[in-house]
């Protein structure tokens, strides 16, 4: 089957997907936790940290990267938008190269320096939401205030070849007004909601199996989500936040799922149990229960 042809039908295929799944996700609610992200984090000066000490770097970074987008991209893209938009092409191309120069710095700083920081927000917010014995199951806390100590478990990176790949294959679906644009955030959001409980799912001790499975059984609340992360991400000048208030929604969300029992419970489409493993065990349980072995065996 010819190159052209594959491309084609991995575009239909991922038509129908996105189709077959938009009205549940809209009717989860799960969008609204990014924007719940942003009120929280402004509200929370505790969070702010993971930010702040990262900003120069993250400053230098996005710089780097939008000065040559500009210097590059900006008119080839403006003079093929013409035949779309016309006149108001040389317009839209800035807020185009905005949006992938956003993309590019988003993808790099996940990958270069700031998963930490990530992780450490996500735990903050599950500290403060009184989840110590979830957070525990994957670092240490100081002391009695329960501040957080050193990792256990080190972050999952999201960067991947693939994923930045993915989305350049889908940006032209933005030179379509309205409809090409709200495709194309459906499809990324498909794609990365789940990534962003990528620490939850660490904290919980899920396997690849478990996950997966519980990521197709709630495949709409994910792309609600996700959804509403990728529009918030693809704002110029601002989606460097946004990762971080995006991060403390996925949060929140977590934090939900835990107070109504819901991650746990439930089976996939195959009838296997979707427990997740065994549960949250802290750190000085591990400690008294003397190895990870004799953990295992007692749960």
């Amino acid at each position: 089957m010819p190159l052209k042809d594959d491309i084609q039908e991995a575009a239909r295929n991922e038509f129908r997907g996105v189709a077959s799944l938009a009205k549940t996700a809209i009717e989860s609610g799960t969008y609204l936790y990014p924007f719940k992200g942003i009120l929280y984090f402004f509200t929370h000066r505790e969070l702010w940290s993971p930010l702040t000490s990262r900003l120069l770097q993250l400053l230098t970074l996005s710089a780097a990267v939008v000065t040559p987008m500009f210097l590059f991209t900006y008119v080839p893209q403006a003079f093929i938008l013409q035949f779309v938009n016309g006149p108001l092409a040389w317009v839209t191309s800035i807020a185009l190269v905005l949006s992938e120069s956003a993309t590019i710095v988003t993808a790099l700083s996940k990958g270069l320096f700031i998963d930490e920081a990530l992780v450490d927000t996500f735990d903050l917010v599950l500290l403060s939401e009184n989840l110590p014995k979830l957070v525990q199951n994957g670092r240490e806390l100081k002391g009695k205030n329960g501040g957080l100590g050193k990792l256990l478990k080190r972050p999952f990176s999201n960067f991947s070849i693939q994923s930045l790949v993915s989305y350049f294959m889908w940006l032209p679906l933005n030179f379509v007004p309205v409809v090409g644009t709200v495709i194309f955030l459906f499809v990324q959001g498909r794609r990365q909601g789940p990534t962003y409980h990528s620490r939850y799912f660490q904290l919980k001790n899920y396997t690849a199996a478990q996950r997966d499975a519980f990521v197709d059984r709630n495949k709409p609340k994910y792309m609600a989500f996700g959804t509403a992360a990728t529009l918030l991400q693809l704002i110029p000048g601002a989606s460097i936040l946004f990762m971080y208030t995006n991060t403390v929604g996925a949060a929140l969300w977590a934090a939900e799922l835990e107070r109504k029992g819901l991650s746990p419970k439930g089976e996939d489409t195959n009838g296997k149990d979707l427990s997740g493993g065994p549960g949250p065990v802290s750190y000085s349980d591990a400690v008294k229960r003397g190895s990870v072995s004799e953990e295992k065996k007692e749960l």
